[in-house]
C-alpha cells in the first residue's frame, strides 16, 4: 500500500511527459509548414484576398480587443493595396454571436466599401475557415490576417491544405498582457487538434461554393 502514492506520482509525471511532448510536437508540424510565410505589416506581401479569421463578439455586437486589432489590420492592408477583398470569417450560427457581421459593421464604420467584403458564417474554427476559402470561395492565394500568436498555426494549417497563404499577425493586443499569454498558451495547445483536423482531413460545413469572392475581385 505505501508503494500506491509513489506509483500514482510516476504515472501522472509520464501522463504529463507524454501530453507535453505531444502538443510539442504538434506546434513543430504547423511552424513548418508556416516557416518562411509569417511576415510584419511593413513587409507584407500583396495577394487578392486577406482572410481575416474571427474572434470574440462581445455581447453588445461590438468586436473585443483581439477582434479590433485583426480587423483594423486589415482595413489598414486594403488601404494599402496589399489585399482587394476581405474575406470576414467566424461563427455566425447565432443572431447573438455573429463574428462575420460585427466584423463588416465595424469596417463599414472604418469606412471600407461594402463591395470590399465578403461574409462567411460557417468558419467556426481556423481549419474551418481555411477549407472553405478554397473549397467554397476558391481562394487559392491569399493573406492570413490574425493575431501574431495565432499566425503560424493558422498559416501553417491553410498552406497544409494546399493554399498559397502567406500571413501578417496584430501585433496591437501585446499590451493587454495577461490576455495575451493566455491566447498564446491556449494556441499552442489547440495546435494538437489542428494536426487531427489535417491528418483526419475533418469535414467541416460545405455547402455549394460561392461565386462571392470571384465576383468581388471582378469590381
Amino acid at each position: 500500500m505505501s508503494r500506491l502514492p509513489a506509483l500514482v506520482r510516476t504515472a501522472v509525471s509520464l501522463g504529463t511527459l507524454g501530453a507535453a511532448t505531444t502538443v510539442l510536437a504538434c506546434v513543430g508540424f504547423v511552424r513548418w509548414h508556416a516557416a518562411g510565410h509569417l511576415h510584419a505589416e511593413a513587409d507584407a506581401p500583396t495577394a487578392p484576398v486577406a482572410l481575416v479569421l474571427g474572434a470574440q463578439v462581445h455581447p453588445s455586437g461590438v468586436p473585443s480587443s483581439f477582434l479590433a486589432g485583426r480587423l483594423e489590420l486589415a482595413r489598414r492592408l486594403l488601404e494599402a493595396d496589399r489585399v482587394q477583398v476581405l474575406l470576414l470569417s467566424g461563427d455566425g450560427a447565432a443572431p447573438e454571436y455573429d463574428e462575420p457581421a460585427a466584423m463588416r459593421r465595424h469596417l463599414l464604420a472604418a469606412g471600407v466599401p461594402d463591395e470590399a467584403m465578403v461574409l462567411d458564417r460557417f468558419g467556426l474554427d481556423t481549419y474551418d475557415s481555411c477549407v472553405r476559402a478554397g473549397r467554397v470561395f476558391g481562394v487559392e492565394q491569399l493573406l492570413v490576417v490574425t493575431q501574431s500568436y495565432h499566425l503560424p498555426r493558422a498559416v501553417g494549417t491553410a498552406r497544409a491544405l494546399g493554399l498559397a497563404a502567406e500571413g501578417v499577425g496584430d501585433v496591437s493586443v501585446r499590451r493587454l498582457r495577461p490576455a495575451y499569454l493566455r491566447g498564446l498558451l491556449r494556441d499552442q495547445v489547440a495546435c494538437v487538434k489542428t494536426v487531427v483536423d489535417l491528418t483526419s482531413r475533418r469535414r467541416p460545413v460545405l455547402g455549394p461554393p460561392s461565386p462571392a469572392v470571384g465576383e468581388a475581385l471582378q469590381r
